[in-house]
């Protein structure tokens, strides 16, 4: 299955917006995005989900592509394919409205981040920071060592833990 999702770079004085995630949400930090849904185009997505997730106004006329991740979570069995878009202005005061979700709206310096941070966010960031507009997350070689891992392991009932 092919899940089509946006994110939000928002960068304001060398920091980038994230949103601190709920102990029951898992308690790290992810960037302002979701899913795309029927109907939708991918920048009007993102401003959806902006004002959903953290209160403010993008304009999607202003959002400019950065970059393109194509990824596989393996354990789930999905690929993912995740627009990010690079937005300088926006409206509004940065805050959680997803409360079930989000406890926070926290800034940090791309080169410092927190443990909270995925290795896929982290990905995506070291490959904007190097120009690069696509990426592949993880690594081909990951995904081709987890499948046949996968099927030699089929018959004994186990998941291959790589990842």
């Amino acid at each position: 299955m092919l899940i089509f999702a946006v994110r939000l770079i928002l960068e304001r004085d060398g920091k980038l917006l994230f949103l601190h995630q709920t102990i029951k949400n898992g308690g790290g930090f992810s960037l302002v995005g979701g899913n795309v849904e029927d109907r939708e185009f991918a920048r009007e997505a993102l401003a959806r989900e902006t004002m959903e997730e953290a209160g403010i106004r993008v304009d999607p006329a202003k959002m400019q592509l950065v970059h393109v991740l194509h990824r596989h979570k393996l354990k789930k069995n999905e690929q993912l394919l995740v627009l990010y878009f690079k937005v300088d202005d926006f409206v509004g005061i940065p805050e959680p409205l997803e409360r079930k979700k989000f406890r926070d709206v926290v800034w940090f310096a791309a080169d410092h981040l927190p443990d909270g941070v995925s290795k896929a966010t982290r990905h995506v960031i070291e490959r904007l920071q190097a120009g690069e507009i696509y990426s592949e997350f993880p690594s081909r070689t990951k995904v081709l060592l987890y499948w046949g891992q996968f099927a030699q392991s089929w018959q004994s009932g186990q998941t291959p833990d790589l990842l």
